[in-house]
């Protein structure tokens, strides 16, 4: 069988780009996609087992395995035509000290995202509050990672931002978490009946856990409302706010029902009344 074909091909400076050498960094890249293909089947056929493995897990190693693989498709197919790699990073230091210096930030982002692979503190699906913003990971980059508000909203956040701030992740280690509501009562409330109400309130609610129990706490004499505090334990999940709500909707009827009133801030207000005398000069 005649294969000379494979030889021809153009000239690119000192370079001799032929058919054999496209076919051949086509069937690298085929390669590459049918392996991670099989490394998604596996991770799939996995997730069906008795232990399965978590998304923000499988998609790290998704990624990693896919960077990594790329990378090395890319050296094979440089050195496929002749590029010497070594010759090439040594050649082009000085440029990419250069380019490094001006593009320090960009540069920062991508170590920052390896990071946050390798690590595994923040996975996709995770919920997390980062500048006062709590919003759920969606898909983690070398350079961004992509978060979805409550309100829909998606924002590209620098992964330089992850590793730097300050991020509370309502998803890692325990599932659950202790939330609260404040509430104050007028002076003069029953103390007893306002405790049974506001734990009644709290274990009427679906959501709320049974085990560790509600528990109210008088936190202090407020200038104007005797202070409490429920505080109960639910699944970190992306109703925690809607918890909060639902509880403090049910707190109001419980109240009214029972004649507890929330008070309005009060001042008292304090006059001093005396005479001021004033005298006449002489002309």
């Amino acid at each position: 069988m005649d294969t000379s074909w494979l030889d021809k091909g153009v000239h690119i400076h000192d370079y001799h780009l032929t058919i054999g050498d496209v076919i051949y960094i086509v069937l690298v890249f085929i390669t590459i996609r049918l392996l991670l293909e099989g490394l998604h089947y596996l991770l799939r056929k996995a997730n069906k087992s008795e232990n399965p493995i978590e998304v923000g897990k499988r998609y790290t190693l998704v990624k990693l395995v896919s960077y990594f693989a790329y990378t090395i498709g890319v050296v094979m197919s440089l050195q496929a035509v002749g590029v010497d790699i070594t010759v090439l990073v040594v050649g082009s230091a000085g440029l990419l000290v250069g380019i490094g210096l001006g593009l320090q930030h960009l540069f920062n982002d991508v170590v920052s995202g390896f990071v946050v692979l390798f690590e595994g503190t923040v996975r996709v699906g995770d919920i997390i509050e980062i500048d006062g913003t709590i919003a759920r990971v969606q898909q983690i980059d070398i350079r961004t990672s992509k978060i979805v508000t409550r309100e829909g909203i998606t924002i590209l956040v620098p992964n330089s931002l992850i590793t730097s701030n300050k991020v509370v992740n309502w998803s890692h280690s325990n599932i659950t978490s202790r939330l609260s509501v404040n509430v104050g009562v007028a002076y003069g409330s029953d103390t007893g009946k306002v405790k049974q109400l506001l734990l009644q309130a709290a274990e009427e609610h679906k959501l709320v856990l049974k085990s560790p129990a509600p528990v109210v706490v008088f936190q202090d004499f407020g200038e104007s409302s005797l202070d409490f505090q429920l505080r109960y334990w639910a699944n970190k999940s992306w109703q925690m706010d809607q918890i909060k709500s639902d509880i403090r909707f049910r707190i109001d009827e419980l109240f009214r029902e029972n004649e507890v009133s929330i008070p309005f801030p009060q001042r008292d207000l304090h006059i001093i009344s005396g005479e001021t005398s004033l005298g006449k000069s002489d002309a």
